[in-house]
């Protein structure tokens, strides 16, 4: 038992007046403080982890595979992600200390010339931008017109949300239908949202990998795809083609 007990030792006056001994019980003060630790422990709301949804690929398939990749070349765009570097192989740095990494992308399949090798111009130019005065720029602007129509269903239902138009009530329940219906938007095909794939080359760093899939969030692109570059994206970029192992002789 938790206590405080006046010590009696020393040497008493004759005459002097007894005094009784003081006795204090911390024992319910323990019991308190636990029980108020228990309260706060199971009524404190605990911060919810934020994390990268990433969309995986539907299991649906399509009946015609001519429509696929109709529907595929109409809406694709593609991502090369590459980093800028110096003759020693180390990365480029800005003015503000970001390392600087360059985005190639075309819209569409590529196109050919006569003898079947890509076109270099089709390739355009872009960086990693975040917005000026809430206008946007860099790849975002590019992904952002593309999907207009997605996210300007889905800034209607963030104003309804933060409104609570869902569930005045219920704050969760409130959240829960915003994001059920803010899905149904994304994934509805009727929108003709952009497919983005994303191909990185050797050099590019997973700063540039993190930020296309960032862009993917902020713009509201619920399909996308990260890929390995094929012999054409390589010929676009003026890298060297890989060639197949041989097989070995039996």
């Amino acid at each position: 038992m938790a206590q405080i007990e006046q010590s009696d030792k020393g040497k008493k006056k004759k005459g002097a007046q007894k005094k009784m001994p003081i006795h204090v019980d911390f024992t319910p003060m323990v019991d308190m403080n636990m029980l108020l630790i228990t309260f706060f422990m199971l009524c404190t709301t605990m911060l919810k982890s934020q994390t990268l949804k990433i969309a995986l690929p539907s299991n649906e398939k399509v009946q015609n595979e001519q429509q696929k990749s109709q529907a595929a070349e109409s809406q694709a765009i593609t991502l090369l992600l590459d980093t800028e570097r110096d003759e020693k192989g180390q990365p480029k740095f800005d003015a503000d200390g970001k390392m600087k990494n360059v985005i190639y992308y075309y819209e569409g399949a590529p196109k050919l010339d006569a003898n079947g090798e890509p076109l270099k111009d089709q390739l355009q130019t872009e960086a990693f931008l975040g917005n000026e005065n809430n206008v946007q720029r860099g790849i975002r602007k590019i992904l952002s017109e593309r999907n207009k129509t997605v996210i300007k269903k889905i800034n209607e239902l963030k104003e309804k949300w933060r409104n609570k138009g869902f569930d005045p009530n219920n704050e969760d329940e409130n959240q829960r239908l915003y994001e059920e219906e803010a899905a149904k938007v994304r994934n509805d095909k009727e929108l003709k949202a952009p497919i983005v794939m994303i191909k990185a080359t050797d050099e590019a760093s997973w700063e540039s990998v993190i930020g296309a899939l960032d862009e993917m969030s902020i713009s509201e692109i619920s399909v996308y795809q990260l890929e390995n570059l094929n012999d054409l994206d390589r010929k676009m970029l003026g890298l060297p083609v890989e060639t197949p192992a041989a097989a070995p002789a039996q």
